[in-house]
């Protein structure tokens, strides 16, 4: 089976994952796609086969040389955002894109244009696998989990390769911030490993942003208009005076690379109360937690004008793998040396996000984030260059060969 078979057969799993459920996996379809790559994984005669109640799923290549090698690691997500729609996916293939706009749908006018997406014109000659419009496509991070099947499956046909013991893990529930809460690292086994779920072809990542959550509640007091002068407290009108407060320009909408950001997200309010949920996020911690205290500071403002209506929850939610990185850089070495030899050039920046792997790599399993080739996720405007699940797939199979390779020439690696 090809890659780019496995890829189309993946996202015809609905897989889209779910906060509000309260359970792992979130949605029913992800431990179901889990037991379906567990049969293909068998068939594969990988050893060491494991899917947990909560749909993480394990399994490893054996070693096939001397040499000690250390245990390397490939992780991907099982679940699609709940962005949108992740049922009824109907890829097609784009052969030689010629460049121009792609019609996704017809009946419904929906048209993948380069003057909106300007990106596509990287790929002009390519193979293009995108959406019909209606869903998004899934290949964050069904992508990744194709390369990562591919590459060892690529590795069990050429025995000639020599390469140490690999591990693979798929994991749920990446998309709503929960994928390595229950990931056991021990049992995992790796010294180091990768995410593949970046985007678009030579992205390699080990900053991501320090993050938190908050939601301001705000109470008011409701009386009939006709009587309310001196004593209404309305508490939208209150909520619209705080927004207000927070700088204009630091926000998604306004900012790039290291630029962090207040992210209002929902509002939910009637006269008697409103809730704001914000998300706070920033690639330098002192400034993270400078936020935070923002928030706070702008709390206690608002108090002293109406006193008691306004309370603050707020926690953090991951913190920035760097440090976690930097004592390791090696395993970046070794990522951008597989990338070249596979004709990509790294492009190592920051993640404007979070991954599983920044959690992991707290939880004491080093794990930078590389490209899984697509571009425009979470929508219907998702689509992936059969060309670049192919290099990834490629880095793949260099890292854990030159892994092999240069312990058995006793080269710092």
């Amino acid at each position: 089976m090809t890659l780019t078979d496995r890829f189309l057969r993946f996202v015809k799993f609905d897989t889209q994952s779910d906060d509000l459920t309260n359970m792992t996996p979130s949605t029913p379809g992800q431990m179901e796609f889990a037991v379906y790559l567990k049969g293909e994984l068998e068939s594969m005669g990988l050893e060491e086969i494991t899917l947990d109640e909560n749909g993480y799923l394990m399994a490893t290549l054996p070693s096939n040389c001397d040499a000690d090698v250390p245990v390397v690691g490939f992780i991907a997500h099982l679940d699609t955002a709940p962005d949108m729609s992740g049922k009824h996916v109907n890829p097609r293939i784009v052969e030689n894109y010629p460049g121009g706009d792609i019609v996704l749908n017809q009946e419904q006018n929906i048209v993948l244009s380069p003057s909106e997406f300007p990106e596509m014109l990287n790929y002009v000659g390519q193979d293009l696998i995108v959406t019909d419009g209606t869903t998004l496509l899934g290949a964050d991070d069904k992508a990744g989990i194709a390369e990562i099947i591919s590459a060892v499956a690529y590795l069990q046909a050429h025995p000639e390769i020599k390469h140490g013991k690999v591990r693979i893990a798929f994991n749920p529930d990446e998309e709503i911030g929960k994928g390595a809460h229950k990931f056991d690292v021990e049992h995992f086994g790796a010294e180091f490993a990768y995410t593949m779920d970046g985007g678009a072809v030579g992205e390699l990542e080990f900053e991501n942003f320090n993050a938190a959550g908050a939601k301001v509640i705000i109470k008011g007091r409701n009386v009939h208009p006709g009587t309310a002068k001196h004593k209404m407290v309305n508490s939208i009108r209150v909520a619209n005076q705080f927004v207000q407060m927070l700088p204009r320009w630091e926000t998604p909408e306004h900012t790039e690379g290291y630029e962090g950001f207040y992210h209002l997200v929902g509002i939910n309010g009637t006269v008697e109360e409103t809730t704001l949920t914000y998300i706070i996020r920033d690639h330098d911690r002192a400034r993270f937690e400078s936020r935070k205290k923002e928030l706070e500071h702008l709390v206690r403002k608002t108090n002293e004008e109406y006193p008691g209506c306004c309370t603050l929850e707020m926690a953090d939610q991951y913190y920035n793998m760097r440090e976690k990185i930097e004592p390791v850089m090696h395993i970046i070495n070794l990522a951008e040396e597989a990338m070249r030899e596979a004709g990509v050039e790294p492009k190592v920046q920051p993640i404007r996000g979070g991954t599983d792997g920044a959690q992991l790599s707290f939880k004491g399993l080093p794990c930078p984030n590389i490209f899984a080739g697509g571009e425009n996720f979470h929508g219907r405007y998702e689509f992936v260059p059969i060309q670049s699940m192919e290099k990834a797939k490629d880095v793949i199979v260099n890292i854990i060969r030159l892994l092999a390779a240069k312990k058995e020439q006793k080269i710092r690696f």
